[in-house]
């Protein structure tokens, strides 16, 4: 029995300068009833623990801050996490890479649905992420790492 509804597969990227970077996998992102499942298919990161969000726009170019920040349709400007109302709408899971540079490991977004996240971008950070803007803002994840465009399905 399947509880997925609609899937989307995106395409990541090692954020290079003013292009888009090395091709590094994809993450299947699934619509359920419990939320959107992202399952990664990545390699050739830095082991550990990353922050990951969906970002504002589906822009991955001049080190991906044509992406703009995270997404928050309500304007909360608060970064929360996400599993906590009242902040921003794409933040995720924190990503977890293995000693091989491999992320496999599924995360599910209760807060989101696909239609929410179609036409933006999903980011990954250099370092984790904490749900909080304290000590550092958003998390302390740091510089941006992979992008990728969502498409539409």
């Amino acid at each position: 029995m399947s509880f997925a509804y609609a899937t989307i597969k995106i395409h990541l990227f090692l954020v290079n300068g003013a292009q888009s970077g090395k091709e590094i996998g994809v993450i299947r992102a699934d619509d359920t009833i419990y939320g959107v499942l992202f399952t990664p298919m990545l390699h050739g990161l830095p082991p550990g623990v990353h922050g990951f969000h969906v970002h504002e726009f589906p822009f991955c170019q001049h080190h991906a801050q044509g992406a703009g920040g995270h997404l928050d349709p309500e304007k909360t400007g608060q970064h929360r996490g996400p599993y906590e109302g009242n902040g921003h709408l794409g933040d995720l899971p924190v990503l977890i890479v293995d000693g091989k540079g491999r992320a496999t490991l599924p995360v599910l977004a209760p807060r989101l649905k696909l239609s929410q996240i179609e036409g933006h971008a999903v980011m990954i950070h250099v370092g984790g992420d904490n749900y909080s803007d304290l000590p550092e803002k958003l998390g302390g994840g740091g510089m941006r790492l992979a992008c990728g465009s969502i498409p539409y399905h």
